[in-house]
This record gives structure tokens, C-alpha cells and sequence, in this order.
């Protein structure tokens, strides 16, 4: 079994989910799981719809409304706050949705649904650049 590795940059430019599918479709090859791991506690991976895009806004909806800003009252019990109050809110955020994924490639295809896509949430206000590891591991 053989193993690939590489680090792709997504820039963000505030809340909201970020497709790139391309992106790791152009890089897997062969056979095999792929993982995908971002390495930062503020955002998140998803695998979602790509067709309808008022399901990103809703989902956004929905998390904002589900974890509001720490200027919201009924945050007030949290106490990490000194980083902005969109900061507490998106590592709770990350912590109910996943950071890590495995999609299956077969022959350099991602075995993904008609209407999947591959999203990086960002839970943060501000601009970022997010680094996300894939990892091939060969069949």
C-alpha cells in the first residue's frame, strides 16, 4: 500500500461554506480512501449538496441561530470571549460537526453522489486562510 499527501489553502472571506471539490477531485488518483483533516478548531468539513445553493444558506442559518454570537444574551455563561464573539460560538460549531472526512476513489474518481460536494464551513466572522490535509491511501 502506498500513501500521498498534500496541504491545500482555502481562503474564506467570513461565515459560510466553501466548495472544493475540484480541488481534491484534480488530486486523487488511483484507488483507495482518501482523508481529508483540516487543522484548525473554528471551522469544519462537510459533505453536502452542491446543487440547490439555499441549502448553504440555510445551513448557515441554522447554525447561527442554533449558536449564536457571544454578544447574544443567552450566551452570556460563556467566558472565552476575549477573541470576538463569533470565536466561542465557532469552536462550538466545530466541535458538533466533523473535521475530518473519508471519501472512497475508485480509478482517480471520488465516490460521491449525484449532489455531494465537499465544503469547508467557516464559523468565523473575519477572513482566514484554512489548511486542509488530504491523505490517498492507496488500495
Amino acid at each position: 500500500m502506498t500513501a500521498r499527501q498534500t496541504v491545500l489553502s482555502l481562503q474564506t472571506n467570513g461565515q459560510g461554506l466553501y466548495e472544493f471539490t475540484h480541488q481534491v477531485s484534480g488530486w486523487a488518483q488511483g484507488t483507495g480512501l482518501l482523508t481529508l483533516f483540516v487543522r484548525h478548531t473554528s471551522c469544519s468539513l462537510l459533505i453536502q449538496e452542491n446543487a440547490d445553493p439555499e441549502v448553504q444558506t440555510d445551513l448557515k442559518a441554522y447554525f447561527a441561530r442554533l449558536v449564536p454570537p457571544t454578544t447574544d444574551p443567552s450566551m452570556s455563561y460563556l467566558t472565552h470571549t476575549y477573541e470576538g464573539p463569533d470565536d466561542m460560538p465557532a469552536h462550538i460549531k466545530a466541535a458538533m460537526m466533523p473535521v475530518s472526512l473519508n471519501i472512497p476513489v475508485t480509478e482517480g474518481r471520488l465516490v460521491l453522489g449525484t449532489w455531494q460536494g465537499i465544503y469547508l464551513f467557516e464559523h468565523r466572522d473575519r477572513p482566514h486562510t484554512r489548511e486542509v490535509v488530504l491523505h490517498m491511501q492507496a488500495a
